[in-house]
């Protein structure tokens, strides 16, 4: 009878240890677990250690020092658990440790479920050889017919990026799943081998959603839609990446209209998707459309914008000038705690830098927690847009000093600088200072310094670097080579220049205007005539001048003749503030600092200047020149 009772105990005092739920403990709470195990001797309970080890591991420390003071040395269970404990908390190096010491001081036998956890260790460390001695071991063991071991290593080789094992084991496979295949097909995809992923596609007896996903991507990483959109039609069922994906594709060839109509047609988007989208307009030079649909997604209660968002918009709001959206973005940013982001803080220099504040950039910049190369990059860019050069090849002598490695953006920008500036002597310095940054120069930094050479009158020299560069020569080179000739008045070698300069892209109007221009300086007006004549038979437009307004956060295009490029866009609303003549160290204010009675919004402005009603777009294109009276 007392036995039975002692056995009824030891019953119930296992059964509230194994109703301890598997959730995140601390160290004090795993304490007093271990200590209710030692109190009631169950740490000889092979099956109920075993779970404490499982428990442990999210203080995997404290788990490996129960683990070396286990009574039994070589369970596979256990021993098992204290793997998948390391594996699980990132320790991916100590599972394989611990698996070489259990084979080597203890009886351990490993089985499918060791294997199974070694082999996602190797995958995340990119550890080859060590992957190859446990495939060893797999054969070793009798596990190379387990499916779920062979795909596992499958899994492991594509990840270490050897498909050529990959393959052979999965030839070898005598049972293959759907995972098995989708695991090779999405390896070959991500390797760029796209025929033999396309091979192993077109084999599968069904196919899933990851495959033609992994498809799909692999033919948008090389620019090949048609075959990307096939796969796409052909799918019974996508998901959010499949559209996100054929979205980014088209944008990556410039089809923003097949990007758009994909993301009208999604049945279901999320913030990936609208990031992806307004990227594509950004990346397509089409800033306007790109804060329209920002400032759809901002409409929808669904999503916020988060970094991604932010930092996808502010080089659309940069383009635009649209500074009072800028500054909205920022404070959002501020709100939600996204302004000490690196990626965000570079944004938001590059935004205000190019936006004609380079006070707040630099301010901002400052503040930058991480001063690595890319924010570096968009101050000296910025400080060079704005005519810094001096200041922004101070900021470039800092970044050198403290050890970062300046790339070839980092070198436009000291060029750029160098020429905003007229250093000539600077800028011709850190051209040949490239080779020694293992920096190969490429043509936009020719380009530079070609400008730069050109607009201090150094035409011999930068014409020797237009012919000896090992580039030809693009439109862009060509037009600033023959803008400078302009400016020297250096007729005979502009002629020159522009021979090639039209074969190099005989439909660009800014050569043809250049010259026609010098021909008119020099009063040569049946010349001037035969270029009108050449650019009317050759089809040439001159570009229509236009300006962008942005009043009362409404974004407005105009081009000569007071017609309106683009639509009405409805932004956030916002006010332009009249600041106080104070001195405030931050450069941001807000209007809680500023009061409201200094909220004056810009139509109000406008109107008192004018004391006119002012409602549209072309009475306000109007009243401009009035202002300036």
């Amino acid at each position: 009878m007392r036995h039975r009772e002692q056995h009824s105990h030891s019953q119930l005092t296992e059964w509230k240890f194994l109703s301890v739920p598997h959730q995140k403990h601390t160290r004090r709470s795993l304490l007093q677990i271990h200590a209710f195990m030692l109190r009631n001797a169950l740490e000889t309970n092979l099956n109920l250690f075993t779970k404490f080890i499982a428990i442990c591991a999210s203080v995997v420390d404290y788990a490996r020092l129960v683990f070396d003071n286990r009574p039994n040395k070589h369970d596979t269970s256990l021993c098992n658990a204290m793997i998948r404990a390391h594996k699980d908390n990132g320790q991916f190096a100590e599972s394989l440790l611990l698996y070489r010491d259990l084979r080597r001081y203890t009886l351990f036998l490993p089985d499918n479920f060791t294997f199974l956890s070694l082999s996602k260790s190797c995958s995340a460390t990119l550890l080859i050889w060590e992957g190859q001695q446990l495939h060893n071991h797999v054969i070793k063991f009798g596990f190379s017919l387990d499916l779920f071991v062979s795909t596992a290593f499958v899994y492991m080789y594509t990840k270490l990026g050897d498909m050529v094992h990959a393959a052979r084991l999965f030839e070898e496979m005598t049972d293959r799943s759907q995972v098995s295949w989708t695991v090779l097909v999405c390896g070959y995809a991500k390797s760029g081998d796209i025929w033999n992923a396309r091979k192993y596609f077109d084999e599968m007896p069904d196919k899933d959603m990851a495959a033609f996903n992994a498809i799909i991507d692999a033919y948008v990483k090389v620019g090949d839609m048609n075959s990307a959109r096939s796969l796409f039609d052909a799918m019974l069922e996508r998901n959010v990446i499949s559209w996100t994906t054929m979205i980014t594709g088209y944008c990556n060839i410039n089809d923003i209209v097949s990007a758009r109509l994909l993301f009208d047609a999604m049945p279901e988007k999320n913030l990936v998707s609208w990031n992806a989208m307004i990227g594509g307009y950004c990346q397509n030079k089409q800033p306007q459309e790109a804060l329209k649909l920002f400032r759809e997604l901002q409409s929808s209660t669904l999503f916020e914008p988060d970094v991604v968002t932010i930092v996808s918009v502010l080089p659309a709001i940069a383009d635009f000038g649209a500074l009072e959206l800028g500054s909205w973005l920022h404070q959002y940013a501020q709100r939600k705690g996204l302004d000490k982001e690196t990626a965000v803080c570079t944004a938001l220099v590059d935004m205000y830098a190019k936006c004609g504040e380079i006070t707040k950039a630099v301010y901002l910049f400052e503040a930058t927690p991480i001063k690595a190369t890319i924010p570096c990059n968009a101050m000296i860019n910025g400080l060079a847009i704005n005519g810094y050069g001096k200041e922004a090849l101070e900021v470039f002598q800092e970044m050198i000093n403290r050890g970062l490695k300046p790339n070839g953006i980092t070198m436009i920008g000291v060029l750029s600088a160098c020429n905003h500036s007229g250093l000539v002597e600077e800028g011709k310095r850190w051209f040949k200072e490239m080779v020694r940054f293992g920096i190969r120069p490429q043509i936009e930094h020719y380009g530079c310094v070609i400008d730069l050479l050109g607009r201090a009158g150094c035409l011999d020299e930068a014409e020797k670097l237009l012919k000896s560069m090992p580039y030809e020569p693009n439109v862009v080179i060509m037009s600033s080579f023959l803008s400078a000739c302009g400016y020297h008045k250096d007729l005979t070698r502009a002629e020159r220049i522009l021979e090639k300069a039209l074969n190099t892209e005989p439909s660009n109007d800014v050569n043809y205007i250049i010259l026609r221009n010098l021909h008119a300086m020099e009063r040569r007006w049946k010349d001037v005539e035969e270029i009108k004549e050449l650019m009317r038979s050759s089809r040439v437009k001159k570009d229509v001048g236009c300006s962008v307004i942005e009043a009362d956060s409404r974004v407005l295009e105009f081009v000569t003749g007071f017609k309106v490029m683009g639509k009405r866009l409805s932004l956030p609303v916002l006010s332009i503030h009249a600041v106080k003549k104070r001195q405030i160290r931050d450069p941001f204010y807000t209007d809680a600092e500023l009061g409201y009675a200094d909220v004056i919004p810009s139509t109000q402005m406008l109107n008192s200047f004018t004391g006119k009603d002012i409602n549209t777009s072309e009475e306000f294109h109007v009243a401009i020149p009035e202002i300036f009276k």
